[in-house]
């Protein structure tokens, strides 16, 4: 039986997490009064892409951005030739930054994109295989050069990684639960899942750079339980094009009274629940750094579609309205962008009192 004294948010996930598994749908994305200071985003592959669109769009809303295996800001500017041939290879030359850059400056003057000085206050982490092919290493490397030029203070702002040996996807550690070898992606050439057998805690790297906090060591990783609740909740309120039905949500112990900072961790193509079921939101190590540090993770789900046959994060507009010049889907306005900071606000909302 719940207490009494628990607080209303504590209320929220108690039914959330005692909804039984034989209802019609699943729970919504419950309010639960995080902590609206300390908000970061961390995206894989088009995740990574997606990822920098929210903080463009809205720098005052995060304090850190993580982008693994991605290039720079809008680099595909509304065209799918665009994103293949110049923001994954560079068949059409290396992305055009004075070009992206023109582009922000238009967006900012008509409000569809957040405050320069904003953009400049956040703290940024970048990684890249040099052995990706699917997205080239050059493209990392030109994400790091943009977001170089954004910031206040690059040097103690921006840390760029290149690892040498190691191809497309998300790297991982040892963990205390992890999946099944048939499961991880090769280190060197990727595939599979993206989730990369490496021995290399990329989640808890990002995380620590970000936050300023200490990685959760492998060995503490191997042989600690995960203290807290992943938990399937429906996406319907947020329902937009590319969408899935079903998101996930990670509270540590003691985040369901409110109070935990919050990030937001974005699937690449070919890594959603569609697809290859829970083993991105159960296996990537974010888990157990949020765990030891106290804060809520959301895992927003993309889903297949002819337009978006992998299961990608809009980045190039496919989302949007096909007559449109400039879809849009990299600021503000972008349908994408709309719902998942609508999942944020959900989150940092205050649940009613009881």
């Amino acid at each position: 039986m719940t207490s009494p004294s628990l607080p209303a948010a504590g209320l929220v996930l108690a039914a959330f997490v005692a909804l039984p598994a034989a209802a019609d749908r699943l729970p919504d994305l419950p309010r639960l009064g995080l902590e609206e200071a300390d908000a970061s985003v961390i995206g894989v592959s088009s995740g990574g892409y997606m990822a920098t669109q929210l903080a463009v769009a809205w720098p005052e809303r995060f304090q850190g951005l993580a982008v693994l295996g991605a290039g720079p800001w809008s680099c595909a500017q509304g065209t799918l030739r665009r994103a293949l041939s110049q923001c994954m290879n560079t068949r059409l030359g290396p992305p055009p930054l004075d070009e992206l850059e023109q582009r922000l400056a238009e967006y900012r003057e008509l409000e569809r994109v957040g405050s320069a000085e904003a953009l400049a206050e956040l703290r940024a982490f970048v990684w890249h295989g040099d052995e990706d092919e699917t997205v080239a290493p050059a493209v990392g490397a030109a994400l790091a050069e943009q977001l170089a030029g954004w910031l206040a203070v690059p040097e103690t702002q921006l840390r760029f990684v290149q690892s040498a040996g190691v191809g497309h996807g998300w790297p991982i550690g040892r963990r205390s639960s992890p999946p099944p070898t048939t499961e991880l992606g090769d280190c060197q050439h990727g595939g599979g899942t993206y989730l990369l057998g490496c021995d290399r805690d990329l989640a808890s790297e990002a995380m620590a750079w970000l936050h300023d906090a200490p990685p959760v060591a492998n060995e503490a990783a191997e042989t600690d339980t995960l203290t807290g609740n992943l938990l399937p909740f429906d996406q319907g309120d947020f329902a937009v094009k590319g969408l899935d039905s079903a998101g996930y949500l990670f509270v540590p112990e003691g985040c369901d009274e409110g109070g935990c900072p919050l990030t937001v961790a974005l699937h690449g193509c070919g890594m959603g629940a569609e697809q290859i079921g829970e083993t991105f939101v159960r296996h990537n190590g974010l888990n157990e750094w949020a765990a030891a540090h106290e804060r809520v993770v959301l895992y927003p789900q993309a889903e297949t579609s002819l337009a978006n046959p992998q299961g990608c994060w809009d980045w190039w507009g496919f989302a949007e309205s096909t007559w449109q010049l400039n879809p849009l889907h990299d600021t503000r306005e972008g349908t994408q962008v709309r719902a998942l900071m609508a999942m944020m606000d959900r989150l940092q909302e205050a649940s009613a009192p009881r």
